[in-house]
């Protein structure tokens, strides 16, 4: 890589290190912007209250109070368009909260939304305790075994999808399914929490929003819980927008700094969970114990073809199959590991283990086995040493496997 000279478009790493810096003033500055904590923006005069008003009544981001954020919040909004390649980014309170402002702001009684089995399991709770009650009709289909095209109704007003697919990292034909959605003037959304939005970059393939769990690669240090939602055009920032204010969301300062801080450092980090994570599957792949290793970067797995055409990297995510267990043979498991916790997040520097629970596998069309299946996120500690402690829970849960 040569360094970028004036007037050169810079390479995204560099880019990235610098989204959202703060501009010097009277010849100096700080690196970092600053945490602008406000509950109240106060105005010269009548005049220029009403003059912010209306610009952000038209779609400016201007604040004309503490819920629409200041420059902490403005530095992160602009750092993750430029990460995704979109036109403008929503923060919320939670990758959760980011699914439902984009579902409540495109969805309306009587319409139609297309989602694909394998997503973030959370979405269906939303749709069983909230869009079933608004009249909102959600289909799951599996995008890799169902005909798009045939599933498509004249209501139908999203496609949401998911790729890698969550526990089973399932990994899409975004290009196809989104020209399909789009050609019928469907919308096209797709969580990509996976990649961090480093390694994938799904505005350019198609699709029309990008839904990411800030609160896991983003942050990279497990200390903050955020969405964010990025949209590729001014026409559904303003949809977005106005759902996005009737609802009242917003994040604390601290927690925007917090996210843009990990931003800084996330080409290096997710480069580091990837040759951990790579390590880590490879060892998985040669164990008796174990019958499939779900990672799209192995070439054995079944989506590496597009993993390798469509992405640029994998994350830290790797799951596991059985070969012969017993739920409670793989909750042995592990319980038998030392530097693993036991957690259902990721995306942080530590390693986390989670037994997958059974009913979660069965929403997913890709599933056809009845052995347990065991989630890892693979951190960054020594993957030696990570390699050590499966090989002495295989062996402590040698009895019960």
């Amino acid at each position: 890589m040569t360094a970028a000279s004036p007037g050169k478009r810079l390479h995204s790493a560099t880019r990235l290190l610098h989204a959202g810096a703060p501009a010097l003033r009277d010849g100096a500055g700080p690196v970092n912007v600053p945490v602008v904590r406000t509950s109240t923006v106060r105005f010269e005069n009548t005049a220029t209250q009403a003059d912010h008003h209306h610009r952000r009544t038209a779609g400016e981001r201007v604040a004309s109070y503490g819920r629409h954020g200041l420059d902490t919040h403005r530095a992160l909004e602009d750092a993750v368009v430029g990460l995704e390649g979109g036109h403008r980014a929503f923060l919320t309170p939670s990758g959760l909260s980011a699914i439902t402002l984009v579902l409540l702001a495109l969805l309306s009684p009587g319409d139609h939304a297309l989602v694909a089995d394998g997503v973030y399991a959370p979405l269906r709770r939303v749709d069983s305790t909230l869009l079933q009650r608004l009249g909102i009709t959600v289909e799951y289909f599996s995008p890799t075994h169902d005909d798009l095209a045939s599933r498509l109704r004249p209501n139908t007003r999203l496609l949401y999808l998911e790729s890698p697919s969550s526990l089973l990292y399932e990994v899409l034909d975004l290009p196809a399914l989104s020209a399909v959605a789009r050609d019928r003037g469907v919308t096209v959304a797709t969580d990509n929490t996976w990649s961090g939005g480093w390694f994938h970059q799904p505005l350019s393939l198609g699709a029309n929003i990008s839904i990411q769990a800030a609160t896991k690669y983003i942050s990279g240090h497990s200390d903050l819980m955020q969405g964010v939602v990025v949209v590729d055009s001014p026409a559904l920032a303003a949809k977005l927008s106005t759902a996005y204010e009737a609802l009242g969301l917003t994040i604390g300062a601290d927690d925007a700094y917090l996210a843009l801080r990990g931003l800084r450092t996330l080409p290096v980090r997710l480069a580091q969970h990837q040759r951990n994570a790579t390590a880590v599957a490879e060892f998985l792949q040669q164990q008796p114990q174990v019958s499939r290793v779900f990672y799209p970067a192995l070439p054995t797995d079944p989506g590496h073809a597009l993993w390798k055409r469509d992405f640029s990297g994998a994350s830290g995510l790797v799951s596991f199959e059985f070969r012969h267990a017993t739920p409670a043979a793989a909750n042995a498991f592990v319980d038998a590991l030392r530097l693993f916790g036991i957690g259902a997040s990721w995306g942080g520097y530590e390693s986390l283990a989670l037994a997958a629970q059974p009913e979660r596998l069965r929403e997913h069309r890709q599933w056809t086995g009845d052995a347990p299946v065991v989630r890892l996120h693979i951190g960054l500690e020594d993957p030696r040493d990570l390699i050590a402690d499966l090989a002495q829970a295989f062996a402590d849960a040698a009895p019960a496997l």
